[in-house]
């Protein structure tokens, strides 16, 4: 369920992209003005404003909002006015791209993301940027780490509530003998399922590994592989049982101790607004017994504080 919350009766984007250019005229930005508009519209809507701000101004709101806004708000803004495959496109093409190649996030996107979301994101990432996604896992990651990744984004997966209990097991034998039962570790095998199977699969893998095995297929995972892959295969189960407790941990890691992993935790809030941010805070709460909105208000400040906020909703 999204936490984000537009007004009642629809409001014009014509409208809204004149109030839009008003706050942005003159000496200074008026900051709260944008922020009131566009942590209350939808993808849909957001869309619908750029066009109409380009019809109207003959200029790019995205250019005016980067020249208006500064530091971790306008990597925020920014980042919220795409929809939803095209931001995961931008995302992926940043951690791949920059001077400092961020494979943690780019594990984080592949691996949480469902095998349609996944398909349309490769065909923008290709329209966008020119490059196939594939040729930037090709080029960025490496080994095993680079197989998961490439079998996830290159093979569509199933996506119904469908389940063989008989193949379940028998996947839950595969890993198992790839894994625990031998000496060393056949990666192969759990690059294939991890990437081949449905999340509701996933599920059934895992209830039969710990009926057939008595131990848990997430410490497997943590005992057989390390380091990035061990990342994408715990990222893919995670996902598979429960997205929002996932992030929820992703989120908390982000502000935990001292300073605050600001990409991490702007990146979450604004991908997940939209899906799945109410369970996302209840998990939060359930775990860390402190509201997600209390978290984030300690952390941050300003309009940047106010933007987050109005983007995760009412504090209950």
């Amino acid at each position: 369920m999204a936490t984000l919350t537009v007004p009642p009766a629809p409001v014009s984007p014509r409208d809204d992209a004149v109030q839009l250019y008003k706050a942005f005229k003159g000496f200074g930005c008026d900051t709260a003005a944008v922020i009131s508009i566009l942590a209350h519209r939808d993808a849909t809507q957001r869309t619908i404003i750029q066009q109409e701000y380009r019809t109207m101004y003959s200029d790019d709101i995205l250019k005016r909002l980067s020249s208006e806004l500064s530091g971790k708000l306008e990597t925020a803004v920014l980042l919220w006015m795409h929809d939803p495959a095209g931001r995961d496109a931008v995302i992926l093409r940043q951690a791949f791209s920059q001077d400092f190649i961020n494979l943690e996030t780019a594990t984080e996107v592949i691996c949480s993301r469902t095998s349609s979301q996944l398909q349309t994101l490769k065909q923008i990432y290709h329209s966008t940027f020119g490059v196939y996604l594939e040729h930037d896992i090709e080029l960025q990651a490496s080994g095993d780490h680079k197989k998961i990744l490439l079998a996830c984004v290159s093979k569509p997966r199933y996506e119904g509530m469908e389940v063989d209990r008989e193949m379940a097991a028998k996947d839950a034998k595969a890993l198992y003998k790839a894994g625990e039962k031998k000496l060393g570790t056949d990666e192969k095998v759990f690059v294939q399922i991890f990437s081949e199977r449905s999340r509701a699969h996933l599920i059934a893998i895992n209830s039969c590994y710990h009926d057939m095995y008595g131990g848990s297929l997430k410490k497997a995972i943590k005992k057989e592989t390390s380091g990035l892959f061990e990342r994408a295969l715990l990222t893919i189960l995670q996902c598979a049982e429960n997205p929002a407790k996932y992030f929820a941990k992703v989120l908390y890691k982000s502000m935990k101790g001292l300073g605050t992993d600001d990409t991490t935790l702007i990146r979450v809030i604004v991908t997940r607004t939209e899906i799945d941010m109410q369970y996302i805070k209840a998990e939060y709460h359930k775990k860390y017994k402190k509201s997600l909105n209390d978290a984030v208000h300690s952390e941050t400040s300003g309009h940047y504080r106010t933007f987050l906020l109005s983007l995760l909703g009412p504090n209950h």
